[in-house]
């Protein structure tokens, strides 16, 4: 009996003394809940790893994995960071694992009245991503789309009432829920998590676009195999219900 104590004792204080593995995954800011459950599976399959977290723009997390940031997995909001990573040498093999879509979102009430994206120019104050985001490139093709059918100067009257460009989808969803802007374009899911400040009004689909989500083991991850295992994770049946939770579309995987 005291051999199989002192048996137990053992493997559990050599359990303890090993340092959990860490997979780090840099992620676009919309997934920021999504990836937290898939977080909590992977750590609830994976006995002593711990997977870290690194959110912001696509542009920026790029920028840091070109500057050596270390890294497992990258997952971006757009085709356009990635491949600049995979012409590096820094990324290989990306699959879309989602799609999104982008929608106009106002204040709780929507004090200003916006009823649609023709209404833009009627707006104050206009809040949109930075070009090099992937959010804000996606307004811009949008708002070029829309000249077809709102006239040739609706772009310029849209961001004649820009008044802030945000690094991040987030921070551009927040300056509405604040209150600091009568108009947005984000992500659907984006708007999902700010329901109760925050109303989404659909664009129409003749204009919009489809964001299409990659994620890639990065070459110089220091968990290869486990970065691996991750993105299977997020690529499977399992993976799939987490993200549709969030409000996300399946991305075909390609």
């Amino acid at each position: 009996m005291r051999l199989c104590l002192g048996l137990l004792l053992g493997v559990a204080l050599y359990a303890r003394a090993q340092p959990a593995r860490e997979l780090t995954v840099f992620a676009a800011a919309s997934l920021r809940e999504s990836f937290a459950g898939l977080g909590k599976q992977f750590e609830g399959k994976h006995a002593g790893v711990k997977v870290l977290f690194n959110l912001a723009g696509s542009q920026e997390l790029r920028t840091q994995i070109e500057n050596g940031a270390p890294a497992d997995v990258f997952a971006s909001a757009d085709h356009k960071h990635m491949q600049a990573l995979v012409a590096a040498k820094l990324a290989a093999d990306p699959k879309v694992f989602v799609r999104n879509e982008p929608v106009v979102v106002v204040p709780k009430g929507n004090p200003a009245g916006i009823k649609g994206l023709q209404d833009l120019p009627s707006a104050r104050r206009i809040v949109i991503g930075v070009p090099e985001v992937p959010v804000g490139a996606y307004t811009l093709k949008i708002l070029d789309a829309a000249v077809k059918k709102y006239g040739a100067d609706f772009r310029a009257r849209v961001e004649a009432r820009v008044v802030s460009r945000e690094l991040n989808a987030r921070q551009v969803l927040a300056k509405v829920g604040l209150g600091e802007a009568d108009a947005a374009i984000v992500y659907r899911t984006d708007a999902a998590t700010a329901k109760r400040t925050v109303e989404a009004i659909t664009i129409p689909p003749d204009v919009n676009v489809v964001a299409e989500y990659p994620i890639a083991v990065l070459a110089h991850a220091k968990q290869p195999e486990l970065a691996r295992e991750f993105v299977a994770l997020v690529l499977s049946p399992a993976g799939g219900e987490i993200l549709a939770r969030f409000g996300f579309k399946p991305g075909g995987g390609e």
